[in-house]
């Protein structure tokens, strides 16, 4: 019985997507519940599997193809098996020649997020696995095939002699092209409507994190006990400072749609996190009503899922306010830009002892830069330099943040 295998339906806010990567071939036998296809979108990367053990018949959607909500990809044969598959594809299964393996010596190595998490779990050298995925790319059945057959044992390990480097002609200038990523190229399409559509601007300060970092270093081995692992960082405190300086400053927390201001009754915090695929925000939603911990979890969450490719859309749409930490690369100092349609986003920087006067003396502290970038149709700067000033004064003194004061 020959079965559909359509594409999942896609929400308003992503029309299309595109076939990132397929890891079974027509004529090979599929699981139920096993993975076929990879499929990017503008946000996030849906896996599509088999609903019927069978045989794969044909595709449809190769490799780079756009699609769209529900449309067909595959076919497969429930209940067939591999020998009662279509004699064409058997064939030219067996005809086509082997993909060559592809040197990944000096250039970045290009892999699912299947075959990125297969790696790392069996702490794979990813130069040593052979790809064959469209541009070079390793999937999950080329690591699987890897490690079934070509991963050395462990006892064998230590006694192999480390494979000698690919020499490199002298003067050679290797290049690389390979076509930019869905989300790549939404990241760069928004960072570019962001500079162009609106009037952004940014402020700075610089908070004292002595009181912060005494409170953590005091409480944060009760607080990991008490909450089950949960790890007492820096954002749980700047997400609760900024949401009682939302509240004191809405128009902070509002966003501009055509000639209109909506001015949002509730707190929704956006995270942005690194993913191997690019940037991510995923949302705090209600930020007001979450503890530190439910904020730290929520986080340690997002950029577990963020590493695995699994962050859904509902978890990155919406959000009324951003807050970006370049300090975890060592950034000392940036000026965030805007994530449309919100009117603000906070910079978080590193950490740095520096010299500062205080009541007449110099002292040693742990100072950070705080970058506020804003749009000024929506927003004066007076109300920017307050808003930043209340985030600092709440930092400074973190029990204000609990008395709301």
């Amino acid at each position: 019985m020959a079965v559909e295998i359509k594409a999942p339906a896609l929400p308003e806010s992503v029309p299309d997507g595109r076939i990132a990567t397929w890891y079974k071939k027509p004529g090979q036998a599929v699981a139920r519940d096993e993975l076929l296809v990879d499929i990017e979108t503008d946000k996030v990367l849906l896996e599509v599997v088999a609903p019927a053990d069978g045989v794969l018949s044909k595709i449809v959607k190769a490799e780079g193809e756009t699609i769209v909500s529900n449309e067909l990809l595959a076919v497969i044969e429930a209940g067939a098996a591999v020998a009662a598959a279509p004699a064409a594809a058997g064939a030219a299964l067996a005809k086509a020649p082997a993909a060559p393996p592809v040197d990944k010596s000096s250039l970045e190595v290009l892999m699912s997020p299947a075959a990125r998490k297969l790696i790392e779990e069996n702490k794979l050298d990813p130069n040593s696995v052979p790809s064959t995925g469209k541009d070079g790319r390793i999937t999950k059945e080329d690591v699987v095939n890897f490690i079934g057959g070509s991963k050395p044992a462990p006892a064998r390990a230590e006694a192999l002699a480390p494979a000698a480097p690919v020499a490199v002609p002298q003067g050679a200038r290797p290049e690389q092209r390979v076509p930019m990523t869905r989300l790549r190229a939404k990241i760069a399409e928004r960072l570019l409507e962001a500079t162009q559509t609106t009037a952004m601007l940014t402020t700075f300060n610089e908070v004292d994190m002595s009181a912060v970092m005494a409170l953590r270093s005091r409480y944060k081995d009760t607080f990991e006990k008490k909450h089950g692992g949960v790890r007492l960082g820096f954002m749980s405190f700047f997400v609760r400072a900024s949401v009682e300086a939302l509240k004191r400053f809405p128009a902070v927390n509002a966003s501009i749609d055509g000639n209109d201001i909506i001015y949002h009754g509730y707190q929704d915090v956006g995270v942005a996190v690194s993913s191997p695929r690019g940037l991510v925000v995923p949302v705090l939603r209600n930020a007001d009503s979450l503890s530190l911990a439910q904020i730290e979890k929520s986080i340690g969450d997002f950029g577990a899922k963020a590493k695995d490719g699994k962050l859904s859309i509902d978890e990155m749409t919406g959000g009324t306010f951003t807050i970006s930490n370049g300090g975890v690369f060592g950034s000392l100092l940036s000026t965030p830009i805007l994530n449309p349609p919100q009117t603000a986003i906070l910079g978080m920087h590193k950490i740095q002892e520096r010299p500062m006067a205080v009541n007449g003396e110099v002292k040693i502290l742990p100072m950070m830069y705080l970058a506020l970038s804003y749009d000024h149709r929506m927003i004066d700067g007076k109300e920017a330099v307050q808003f930043l000033v209340t985030i600092k004064d709440l930092l400074e003194d973190p029990a204000r943040i609990f008395l709301e004061v």
